[in-house]
């Protein structure tokens, strides 16, 4: 920290990584509280030489300075990273500086990967930073501290009395064609089954690994091993559940796996923004920047970040005025207001490995900057919290754009058995809404690119089915000449066919087979 930088420090208030004391008398006892409060969350500086006084609760600070500066940072250096004070040694760096005459010394305790950090031989003297201040730990946030020395580890750890027969046949289909729609080229598209889940991490000598379980595994073998593994959206039809006119209009059902939920998540949330046609399967392009892909975003950091071995579980909050994603867990990192600055620490890397596979999440960091893009298209900032416990990003929503759907009322919305026409009365847009949960969408009352039993291209769809069901082998140029149509529109048919599990491809895209599901 250079001397422009604490000026500027001082100007702002203490917060949640910045502590300044005295330090008249030596060594200030409070400091071992700071010490371990900034390890044990995300670090942050002490400086000592800097008297805080304060009136009326606004703060003024005093640079003071301390005597034989040298010896005590010598003194405090080697406290720390000793084990005689700590249960851990603490790596810290420190700077002397000087304002006329008058020494300060600043810290920088970082954030401890050996987790809880305590002093006296105590685990009672366990602190985490809350706000500006040092609190001691409570027993729940002391097992969240000791989760957390497994950051980055747990997902790649095999499960054992696994195998590949655990994983979820179809959802495992589903990802594949995902993978091979947009990562055509990627380097495992040719192999079986089998070999691709241990090419990419999905098996590790020949078990689950938690990460694949989670992301593809069978519902009752996912509970069986991570029992609180729940992803909760609802639809709220008000600005705060007091004001709603009922508890919620959706509450999607419970999924089998990560994929599953995204799948259908990412089709509930594209109701509720602006979402122009893009090429690709689920209607935008890798390199789409709308409001859809900015959500997407979101969605996959909260997947692939969560502490899925909380007692609490990952939840998402539709209001009329935003979108809330809440994650059990903190953010690994503070999250910089400067675009680039967020380095990559996933708490599951195996898992963000798999959606990056697909196309699905980006190469690095948490998506930080692509999320912010919310705000170039809106307007609104996008918020991001932190605790212990829990992080939270939040998307205002703008009101009366195109596309978007604000302030549903009961029952416009809502969850059936069977596939049904539901009215949104909004830009006289329609919807039907599947028994998993997915939206087919249209607007101005034309029903387009709906299940077979609907409207337009239904024809053209029943003629493919036939087709693949006469001859698994049939190519997409086959198809093309057969009904007349151009590639392209035999391949959107396709795409159709397949997310409605109508039909899968076997093999790979050059020598599979065409299966007919339903």
């Amino acid at each position: 920290m250079t001397k422009e930088e604490l000026f500027d420090r001082l100007k702002d208030i203490e917060w949640d990584d910045f502590e300044v004391k005295e330090a008249s008398g030596g060594v200030p006892k409070s400091i071992w509280e700071t010490v371990s409060a900034f390890s044990n969350t995300a670090g942050g500086w002490i400086i000592l030489g800097v008297k805080e006084s304060k009136v009326k609760s606004v703060s003024t600070y005093e640079i003071t300075g301390i005597d034989k500066a040298e010896k005590m940072e010598q003194d405090i250096i080697s406290t720390l990273r000793s084990v005689s004070k700590f249960n851990v040694p603490i790596l810290a760096t420190a700077q002397l500086l000087d304002f006329d005459d008058k020494s300060v010394l600043s810290f920088y305790i970082p954030a401890s990967a050996n987790k809880p950090v305590y002093f006296g031989n105590n685990l009672n003297n366990t602190f985490i930073r809350v706000g500006s201040g040092d609190q001691h730990a409570t027993d729940i946030e002391i097992d969240i501290l000791m989760r957390e020395k497994t950051f980055g580890m747990k997902s790649e750890m095999e499960v054992e009395g696994t195998g590949f027969a655990d994983l979820n046949t179809q959802s495992l289909q589903t990802y594949r064609r995902r993978v091979r729609d947009f990562n055509p080229d990627f380097r495992y598209n040719d192999l079986d089954d089998e070999q691709f889940c241990i090419k990419t991490g999905i098996i590790s000598r020949g078990k689950l690994t938690f990460g694949g379980l989670l992301m593809l595994g069978k519902c009752e073998v996912v509970q069986k091993f991570v029992p609180h593994f729940w992803i909760d959206y609802i639809e709220i039809p008000g600005t705060t559940y007091s004001d709603a006119d009922c508890r919620y209009t959706y509450r999607m059902p419970e999924q089998e796996n990560i994929w599953e939920y995204f799948k259908v998540l990412l089709q509930r949330l594209r109701l509720y923004v602006d979402n122009p046609f893009m090429a690709g399967p689920d209607g935008f392009s890798p390199e789409d920047n709308s409001q859809l892909y900015c959500l997407r975003e979101g969605l996959v950091n909260l997947l692939a970040h969560a502490d899925y071995f909380s007692p609490m579980h990952s939840t998402i909050r539709v209001f009329n005025d935003r979108i809330e994603f809440q994650n059990p867990g903190r953010f690994a990192v503070r999250i910089s207001d400067k675009p680039g600055k967020v380095k990559s620490i996933p708490r599951n890397p195996n898992i963000i490995a798999f959606f990056r596979f697909a196309r699905q999440g980006e190469n690095a960091g948490y998506g930080i900057d692509k999320i912010k893009r919310w705000t170039k298209l809106t307007g609104l900032e996008v918020d991001f919290e932190s605790d212990i416990t829990s992080s939270t990003v939040t998307y205002p929503l703008p009101s009366q754009k195109s596309g978007q759907i604000n302030n549903l009322k009961s029952g416009q919305i809502e969850h059936v058995e069977v596939m049904q026409k539901v009215n949104i009365q909004r830009n006289d847009t329609f919807a039907i809404v599947s028994k998993s949960g997915q939206i087919y969408e249209s607007k101005s009352g034309q029903i387009t690119d709906l299940p077979k039993g609907y409207k337009s291209g239904d024809e053209s769809r029943s003629k493919i089915v036939e087709s693949m069901r006469n001859n698994p082998e049939i190519s997409r140029r086959e198809l093309s000449k057969l009904l007349g149509i151009s590639p392209s529109a035999i391949q959107r048919h396709i795409e159709f066919l397949k997310e409605a599990e109508i039909i899968v491809r076997l093999g790979s895209d050059r020598k599979g087979l065409w299966k007919v599901l339903k």
